[in-house]
């Protein structure tokens, strides 16, 4: 017995979308302009919906940005969906460099600082989740660097054509996910008797799917510790 050797399985676009309309029983022969119309804004619609499932393990991607004195925000790519961590590097590149991890703040949070000017090596940061998304540093970086911020962030999926045998922007363990998520949809719009039943598939492929959308590490469990006073 022979296998094939290869591990390129990777249907292009078009070819996910004949096999989820098979799964509503829509033949090949029968499908027509407006078919891949729908199919391509149903798939575009669907890496939406995935783009809320965060994080995608595939879609992460390390930024850094050089903090300038005095200066408190900065912008963030626009295809930036979150955060997942952050932190200060000082004296980057040199054998004093030194890394900080720093936390997360809310926008109540920031809000309620009293003095939001206050200099310093920034500790903590806030992400403003806008159309072109911001981050914005506390304390302000000062003097004392220079310090570059470093992240790993969820960036948005590509959007998915047709032309050129274009392939989704997924990582292959999502491959039927898609194909079943996808049915799903386009059962809303020409095979409604089959929606729910697609559903049920979708559900069971996003579930063994999302399983594996994991880091395979220990978990520890650490409580933050802050400044306590004792009783005297």
């Amino acid at each position: 017995m022979s296998t094939s050797g290869t591990n390129t399985f990777n249907p292009s676009n078009g070819q996910l979308i004949l096999s989820a309309y098979a799964r509503i029983q829509v033949r090949k022969a029968s499908i027509k302009q407006e078919h891949m119309y729908d199919a391509q804004q149903e798939m575009n619609y669907l890496l939406v919906e995935l783009g809320n499932l965060q994080p995608n393990l595939w879609k992460v991607q390390q930024g850094s940005i050089g903090l300038s004195d005095a200066t408190p925000t900065y912008n963030i790519p626009n295809n930036t969906v979150m955060i997942l961590d952050a932190w200060i590097t000082q004296n980057s590149g040199t054998a004093q460099q030194t890394d900080r991890y720093i936390s997360p703040m809310s926008r109540t949070e920031y809000s309620s600082l009293a003095n939001k000017n206050t200099p310093g090596q920034p500790s903590q940061y806030w992400f403003s989740r806008l159309v072109v998304p911001t981050i914005t540093m506390y304390p302000v970086p000062d003097s004392s660097g220079p310090f570059v911020l470093n992240y790993f962030s969820c960036l948005r999926m590509q959007d998915a054509n047709l032309a050129g045998g274009e392939t989704m922007d997924i990582q292959y363990l999502f491959i039927d996910c898609v194909v079943a998520g996808l049915s799903h949809r386009l059962a809303r719009i020409y095979k409604p008797e089959l929606e729910a039943q697609r559903e049920k598939d979708y559900d069971k492929a996003w579930k063994l799917a999302a399983a594996q959308n994991t880091e395979n590490v220990g978990l520890s469990i650490s409580p933050t510790l802050k400044t306590y006073y004792p009783r005297r």
